[in-house]
């Protein structure tokens, strides 16, 4: 558009150079010649009337330049977009781990992205042809070609499964293959597109884990035929005990009774104590064989849980802790309905250990309190018994729940060391926890949970 201003400016220099010429060769002639005049009329007419339609070309020209160099340009920028947005699609395909891959209607591939030569080794361009079953193992080939026939046919949208996959080098590696039947809209039968991921790490751990629990699985059966053998050792010895010991233990009780009965009248008092002594100690060593004897068999005994009312049972216990010592003024306070899942003799053991230890240790007080109650700890219920009585030392509190371990001597408080430790096992059989309190001469407090 530059140029055309200055077409006009060229017009009208061409027709001043024509006219000072045309004046003077008139003059020069004298009267002109007209015919000379005619022509440069005429040219000049011709190039005023040809200046717009000069100008009208040239403006279509122009335009119709500027319309190819914009469809040009247009067309440029749509080429480079396609070939990044190609680039940075090749660029994203080829990043990935896993094998992207598409077959045709019959199984060949038609698209391999690099991860096929990491995996297999095989290089792409010799792949491509070449149907997928063909690189799996023998094995799985049937499987792997029904699956594709299926997708093929419409019967299922896509597949997923495990194969093996045999690689350049002949090694077998596991994939887990994923694919959907896909068209490429020629009206042509579909065929699949999907990924191939190497999860042969994930096997080995698999397969190892497998072996493990199998392992385990036979040291556990080992070791159940062991404990079953130990249980039924275990039992033998008890109603060994049981009968072994009683008969000598019956022997010296029945022995030491007729010589306190025959010699009644001439046992000095010190005998006479001797001989209580005696009875006590035999007594005292045959309920420590029946402790023994039922502490044993608690392994054994099967867990039959059912709704048992705490409260109910340990207020049958204090009725006949009442009876047995009719003088004793005790004040006791139980919580009612205190419902637990549990199972209702073992549970009864556990409370006439607690409560008579309560009833026992506080028989010193002048006014002896025993309590059941219930607490809300978290999530869990915690069931305690307390007492005013005698109390701990909890330095010694490790040894409370072994057997045999007393934190009070006979000529304080009897017993044999064996209810804790019976208590304990009876708790933990139902996925509890016990633990105390206590302080010397304040009482002590016993807490234990049940799981559901």
């Amino acid at each position: 558009m530059r140029y055309v201003p200055r077409l006009p400016r060229l017009a009208s220099a061409l027709v001043a150079s024509h006219l000072p010429a045309a004046h003077a060769a008139d003059m020069a002639a004298g009267a002109g010649n007209a015919t000379a005049v005619l022509a440069a009329a005429i040219v000049l007419a011709a190039l005023i009337l040809a200046v717009p339609l000069s100008l009208r070309v040239l403006r279509d020209w122009q335009a119709a330049r500027l319309l190819r160099d914009a469809h040009e340009a247009e067309r440029q920028a749509t080429e480079r977009a396609l070939r990044e947005s190609r680039a940075r699609y090749e660029e994203v395909v080829e990043s990935v781990n896993e094998v992207i891959f598409r077959t045709d209607s019959s199984g060949r591939l038609t698209f391999l992205n690099r991860a096929w030569e990491h995996i297999t080794g095989y290089p792409v361009a010799d792949s491509l042809g070449r149907e997928l079953s063909g690189f799996l193992h023998p094995d799985d080939v049937p499987a792997a070609r029904t699956n594709l026939e299926e997708v093929a046919a419409g019967r299922r949208t896509e597949c997923h499964c495990e194969m093996r996959l045999r690689t350049r080098s002949g090694e077998v590696r596991w994939i887990e293959a994923a694919g959907r039947a896909v068209h490429d809209g020629l009206g042509e039968p579909p065929g699949l597109a999907g990924t191939l991921d190497d999860i042969s790490a994930r096997k080995v751990a698999e397969l190892t884990l497998k072996n493990l629990n199998q392992e385990l699985e036979s040291r556990v059966r080992v070791r159940t035929a062991e404990l079953e053998a130990s249980n039924r050792e275990l039992e033998a010895f008890s109603y060994s005990v049981s009968h072994d010991l009683r008969a000598p233990l019956r022997a010296i009780d029945g022995f030491a009774q007729i010589l306190e009965e025959e010699l009644e009248d001439k046992l000095e008092p010190s005998s006479r104590a001797h001989l209580e002594r005696i009875r006590k100690a035999t007594q005292r060593m045959s309920q420590l064989i029946d402790d023994l004897i039922g502490l044993a068999r608690l392994t054994r005994q099967p867990l039959n849980r059912e709704t048992v009312d705490l409260a109910e049972i340990a207020a049958q216990i204090i009725d006949e802790l009442r009876a047995e010592e009719p003088g004793r003024q005790v004040e006791v306070q139980i919580t009612q309905r205190l419902l637990v899942n549990a199972d209702r003799n073992l549970m009864r053991i556990v409370l006439e250990n607690l409560l008579r230890n309560a009833w026992k240790f506080s028989s010193l007080q002048a006014q002896p309190r025993i309590s059941l109650h219930a607490e809300r700890d978290r999530d869990r219920r915690v069931f305690c018994i307390s007492d005013n009585g005698a109390g701990f030392d909890m330095a010694f509190a490790a040894n409370l729940f072994r057997p045999f371990h007393r934190l009070h001597s006979n000529n304080e408080f009897a017993g044999t060391g064996i209810g804790l430790a019976t208590v304990q096992r009876i708790i933990q059989r139902h996925g509890g926890l016990i633990w105390a309190q206590a302080k010397p001469g304040q009482g002590a407090q016993f807490y234990f949970t049940l799981s559901n």
